[in-house]
């Protein structure tokens, strides 16, 4: 981020106060502080082993710098726009965070969206009230469109400046007015999936604060472990809907993950990642970044991470009457191994007889 570390929004909880009497020693070493947030973005779990990245600005921190002049990862950020599809000096808008709340009734049901956004992209034109008020409103993310409709035009033109946008007269404009730099055209939304980590235990000082201590410190330390399930859960859960809502809104989605990730991905689910290797985006997009070289994480300073691979496909198979079936990402929530049921017998025997019992009656 090339600034003070935030926790990587995620570990807000950890923070030190370094006011405390307890943490003495640590504020020593930042005497002008009051409190710390432990800058820990990667934890190796065992010596000489690639490290598991567990801070989502490890791997990307967009809308922190001017683009373009980025001091780190500017070899991701600029593949990253590249895969997007846009034309070459599009000013694309970055909104990080974005929470879309949405529901409709269907057959009685309500289906319900509630989702956020790690980042959404969106080209930046300066367009009239009037090319506003004319947009189909089906088209992707036209943010202000009902607001504006719903109220007299001088309202509108209000709300809009009170929500920051500069809007200038232009009696040849449509409408009468220029809103510029307003969000219009196709989306994309990026999503940083880093891995989980377990609690700690805190008489072990396994927990983050207490290791950042204690290797700030220079004694031995001892990290959390990564909670895997965890993290296979949330991908599972997010990686097709929101793919899917991009699609819809005729953009793209891509994931940035770590490349330890997808090998675990790989060896979890019926997901076989090398299925997807690809130059070009899909309907499903996962971009996958490494320490490399483990020598190379001996060197002083920030160490970029080199694009590796990307993994982009289908959501779903073709129609088995189109065309022979394909791999899709729908594997990511199939097992990745039937194992034999003498297995689940061999658990069952080896607990002993059952302690309760049931009967079928009917």
């Amino acid at each position: 981020m090339n600034d003070v570390c935030d926790g990587g929004g995620n570990r807000y909880a950890t923070t030190i106060n370094l006011d405390n009497p307890l943490f003495q020693e640590l504020k020593q070493k930042f005497p002008s502080k009051s409190e710390l947030v432990p800058g820990v973005c990667s934890l190796e779990l065992v010596p000489g082993q690639m490290p598991w990245i567990v801070c989502p600005r490890r791997l990307l921190a967009l809308g922190r710098e001017q683009m373009g002049v980025r001091r780190y990862q500017a070899q991701l950020e600029k593949y990253l726009l590249s895969l997007l599809g846009y034309p070459p000096g599009t000013r694309l808008g970055i909104w990080r965070e974005v929470k879309l709340q949405y529901s409709e009734a269907e057959g009685g049901t309500v289906k319900k969206f509630d989702y956020t956004f790690d980042y959404v992209l969106m080209p930046l034109k300066n367009v009239s009230i009037g090319e506003i008020l004319e947009a189909d409103e089906t088209a992707p993310v036209q943010l202000s469109l009902k607001t504006i409709t719903s109220s007299p035009l001088s309202k509108g033109i209000q709300q809009l400046q009170k929500r920051g946008f500069r809007v200038t007269s232009d009696p040849i404009a449509a409408g009468g007015y220029i809103v510029h730099d307003y969000p219009i055209g196709q989306p994309s939304i990026i999503e940083i999936m880093t891995s989980s980590t377990s609690g700690g235990d805190k008489k072990k000082r396994s927990q983050i604060a207490q290791a950042f201590e204690d290797a700030m410190l220079g004694r031995p330390h001892l990290a959390p472990g990564i909670n895997y399930r965890q993290v296979w859960a949330r991908m599972a859960s997010q990686l097709l809907v929101k793919s899917e809502v991009a699609m819809g809104w005729a953009g793209v989605a891509i994931w940035v993950v770590q490349d330890v990730l997808v090998d675990y991905i790989s060896q979890s689910t019926g997901l076989n990642m090398r299925d997807f290797i690809s130059d070009q985006a899909g309907e499903v997009n996962m971009l996958s970044f490494s320490y490399g070289d483990p020598l190379a994480r001996s060197a002083t300073g920030v160490i970029d991470l080199p694009v590796v691979e990307l993994f982009a496909g289908p959501i779903a198979p073709v129609p088995i009457e189109q065309a022979e079936k394909k791999s899709s990402f729908i594997d990511i929530v199939r097992l990745p191994v039937q194992p034999p049921i003498r297995e689940l017998m061999r658990l069952l025997v080896n607990h002993g007889p059952a302690k309760y019992q049931v009967v079928v009656l009917s």
